[in-house]
């Protein structure tokens, strides 16, 4: 993960405060990026079920920034084909978000929310040893 993950906890900022942000390390922020874009997915879904267009289109807004902070901290310096899927998955969930903004589309919303749970799944099963390798990759 490249340390410019600054414009990531920038959306996180605006989704919530305090709750240990500032405290957390590189690795922790991606989590909490992820909680965060996957409550607003949530939030999305429920705006939906009540005819909340205003709000839906807020909260999937604010789930499009937070990816596009996620996407931002890859670090493409580092070899891996990893990092390239990881680019190209960001990038599929913005447009399914976008789609789901625009169509009121709850199974793109559910889609995008199970995708992104499977990569916080498996970032959070990384050993505490090797998120201390430089150059991983979120």
């Amino acid at each position: 993960m490249a340390l410019g993950y600054s414009q990531g906890a920038g959306a996180y900022q605006q989704i919530r405060t305090g709750g240990g942000l500032e405290q957390a390390d590189p690795h922790g922020l991606i989590t909490l990026l992820m909680d965060g874009a996957l409550e607003r997915i949530r939030l999305a879904v429920a705006c939906i079920a009540t005819g909340n267009i205003a709000s839906r289109g807020e909260a999937i807004s604010k789930a499009i920034n937070i990816i596009g902070g996620l996407q931002d901290s890859l670090n493409h310096e580092v070899q891996s084909p990893l990092v390239g899927r990881l680019e190209a998955l960001y990038d599929y969930m913005n447009r399914r978000l976008l789609h789901a903004n625009l169509n009121a589309d709850t199974e793109a919303l559910e889609e995008v929310a199970g995708l992104l749970g499977q990569i916080r799944d498996s970032w959070v099963a990384i050993p505490a040893e090797a998120r201390q390798v430089a150059g991983a990759g979120a």
